[in-house]
């Protein structure tokens, strides 16, 4: 008796316990979808649009309210669409309200390296400077060589007086694992069509091959030239001084850096806050006037409230590209909101915003047959993000105009698949054998997989090679085909500049693979151009799901939340293994790595 009491007394505390998480959890969900339906804090007369950048910059924002929750503090995180970023920048040129802008800047965080979306924020911020309004920078933390690419384009860039700059210059380090697979006894095959597709490397190789590394080299070099320029001109400093400074790294007096015109002033907060008021003609006791990005972005500008019916569609294409559509991923269903697109006829233009490094080379050509079929229907611009490589370039080439930052990757022209097989593993360090039962020569062709990892229990054999190698350079004779019908070129013209090498937008341009250098509102501006419009609105897709559909995803978002909690600065290194893992063993057009700049 007293041992079903204290089970069944331990059980109804277990389901209140879960209630009460449950209640907590509903509560949390509400608060979160409260505050962001909240009206938007008044925007005062003499403000500042306060730029901090504290969130992931995305091409486009989840209007999902349990998207990036926090299970822990029962609060969004929310990203930063460049979309509604730009939007407000531009909004704000005309809002009598604002003053000016206030950058408070210390690093900038983006998907796929970043340097597209820096170099489309400063576009905009030299736009805004030529409405007669000021800018003015400052960073408590100090600035990332990329964060100060952005504040250079200010009237003024101010910085704590114990954080000086390290200009540094581009690089990175690729690691190999072939001789740790070996050593496990997990051997790779590698079919595929490219002498630059170096996706396989790390797993072929002890070291990088002249081929990867002159591409690296070369748009390492047109990415830093990009930064530096920026750099020049906003702060009138020759590049080679900058050069100078990068190639001789030291940890420099703020006073040193002030005199080579890096900063105009080291200064405290509560100093630049002091320099602020002064500027919006505010005395020294009243409040500094910030309108937080988050707020202004929700803002409405008095007087502007005409609603056109002419529209142009913005479509974003957004991550790895496979079997499925999510907020960080490309699924078939994106062919499916072109199709919607092309068929809506309020919808006179397209703009395809591609940031990918690629994926499915099968899913990529679904894709490809819709952007085609849009095309011939009416303007289609594609706009290419930080990243638009591989199938992000093949999803892009039947576009009537491809439009490319000058620091996007892009190109990447090949194909590739890998196959893992841990015959030695299975059989010499952990006794498992296998026998197989077939009623063909080739029915246990790849082999198998005894614990569902993508490790087959045997390495490919000659004949199977040949198949699949046939299969590969077919896949990239398609994908030469498909690149030379969108850019009017020969076959033999896009092989040259193809074979798997990745370019920036400035390279692509000369390569002919890329039309002109831009972000997305120049993209926008063209699509209205090319279909007459002068009054339009913006249309955006794929749509958001509802709540419910929404809702099914939740336990994902925590699960992603508790990890980067938990790992910190090495959740990259976890998420980029998992993506290798999941990755499908087969065709894939994907750029060989992912970036990231500081």
């Amino acid at each position: 008796m007293k041992s079903f009491l204290k089970y069944t007394l331990a059980a109804v505390v277990g389901v209140l316990i879960v209630n009460v998480l449950l209640l907590l959890l509903f509560f949390g969900i509400v608060g979160a979808m409260a505050s962001l339906g909240d009206q938007p804090a008044p925007i005062k007369e003499k403000s500042l649009l306060h730029l901090t950048f504290s969130g992931t910059i995305t091409d486009k924002a989840s209007g999902n309210p349990l998207a990036g929750f926090d299970f822990f503090s029962m609060q969004p995180s929310k990203s930063i669409g460049l979309n509604e970023l730009l939007k407000s920048i531009k909004k704000a040129e005309t809002d009598d309200r604002i003053q000016g802008i206030y950058l408070d800047l210390s690093s900038i965080q983006s998907n796929f390296g970043g340097l597209a979306s820096a170099e489309e924020i400063r576009n905009a911020l030299k736009a805004f400077k030529e409405s007669g309004k000021f800018i003015y920078s400052y960073a408590n933390f100090g600035y990332s060589q990329l964060s100060y690419y952005i504040a250079s384009v200010a009237d003024s860039v101010y910085v704590n007086p114990e954080t000086p700059l390290l200009l540094a210059g581009l690089g990175g380090t690729t690691f190999f694992y072939k001789e740790m697979l070996e050593k496990i006894g997990v051997q790779v095959d590698i079919v595929k069509v490219g002498k630059y597709k170096s996706a396989v490397e790390p797993f072929t190789q002890t070291e990088m091959s002249e081929e990867n590394r002159l591409q690296i080299q070369a748009y390492l070099n047109s990415m830093w030239r990009t930064m530096l320029q920026g750099i020049s001109e906003g702060r009138n400093i020759p590049t080679d001084t900058l050069n100078w400074l990068a190639d001789n790294l030291e940890f420099r007096t703020l006073e040193t850096e002030k005199a080579y015109g890096l900063y105009d002033g080291a200064i405290y907060e509560d100093e630049m806050i002091a320099f602020l008021k002064e500027k919006c003609g505010l005395k020294a006791d009243e409040k500094l006037r910030l309108a937080a990005y988050n707020d202004y972005r929700k803002a409405v500008v008095p007087g502007k409230t005409e609603v056109a019916k002419d529209k142009i569609a913005v479509i974003y294409a957004s991550g790895q590209i496979g079997f499925a559509q999510s907020e960080s991923s490309i699924g078939p269903e994106l062919a499916e909101s072109i199709r919607k697109a092309r068929e809506d006829k309020n919808i006179k233009a397209i703009v395809l915003r591609v940031n990918s490094p690629g994926g499915s080379a099968l899913i990529s050509d679904i894709i490809w047959r819709e952007v085609e079929l849009a095309a011939q229907a009416k303007p289609l611009i594609a706009s290419m993000g930080n990243v638009a490589a591989s199938g992000g370039y093949y999803i892009s080439c039947a576009a009537d105009t491809i439009v490319a930052d000058p620091g996007t990757l892009t190109g990447s022209i090949g194909i590739f698949g890998q196959f893992f097989s841990g015959e030695k593993l299975f059989k010499g360090k952990m006794g498992i054998h296998g026998s197989v039962v077939k009623t063909n020569k080739h029915g246990d062709f790849l082999g198998g997989n005894p614990f569902g990892l993508p490790l087959s229990n045997r390495p490919l054999n000659e004949y199977e090679k040949k198949v699949l190698q046939k299969y590969i350079e077919t896949g990239y004779e398609t994908f030469l085909n498909r690149v030379a019908r969108g850019r009017n070129m020969t076959r033999d013209e896009v092989h040259e500049v193809a074979q798997g090498r990745v370019w920036t937008g400035e390279q692509a341009v000369e390569a002919g693979l890329v039309d002109v250098l831009g972000g997305l509102e120049k993209a926008v501006e063209l699509a209205a151009e090319k279909a007459g419009l002068e009054n339009y609105r913006i249309t955006e897709y794929p749509v958001e799901k509802d709540f419910f559909e929404l809702l099914s995803g939740f336990s994902a978002s925590v699960k992603t939340n508790l990890l980067k909690k938990e790992l910190g600065g090495y959740y990259g290194i976890y998420s980029q293994w998992q993506e290798w893992q999941n990755m499908p063993q087969g065709m894939m057009a994907r750029l060989p790595y992912d970036i990231a700049l500081n």
